[in-house]
């Protein structure tokens, strides 16, 4: 089930709007991290789908995930969204998906 969010994005082409997920803040010795030295995971909820590229004869392209689907990018991949008060969000393109979580 998709997270309820008050972000009115809607991506396009064969881009997909992700909510990344909480990671850690602590280490497992009871260190706390700032936010400078916590390295980001590239794990995350899609909120949003694209209608997909379209292909030479001007059909649309299925995109592979759909809405709450937990998903893993590239680590260089996408483009950080920061809208108001909520969370970090990444808009990346579906070919930038390597894997989703069951």
């Amino acid at each position: 089930m998709a997270t309820e969010t008050k972000v009115k994005l809607r991506p396009l082409a064969d881009r997909v709007l992700v909510k990344r997920s909480k990671h850690e803040e602590r280490t497992t010795g009871g260190i706390i991290l700032p936010d400078t030295a916590r390295e980001k995971q590239e794990l995350g909820e899609v909120i949003a789908v694209g209608p997909g590229k379209l292909d030479k004869d001007g059909k649309r392209m299925e995109i592979p995930v759909k809405i709450g689907d937990k998903v893993m990018w590239d680590k260089f991949a996408g483009n950080e969204v920061k809208i108001e008060d909520e969370d970090d969000f990444v808009i990346v393109k579906a070919d930038d998906i390597i894997a989703t979580l069951e």
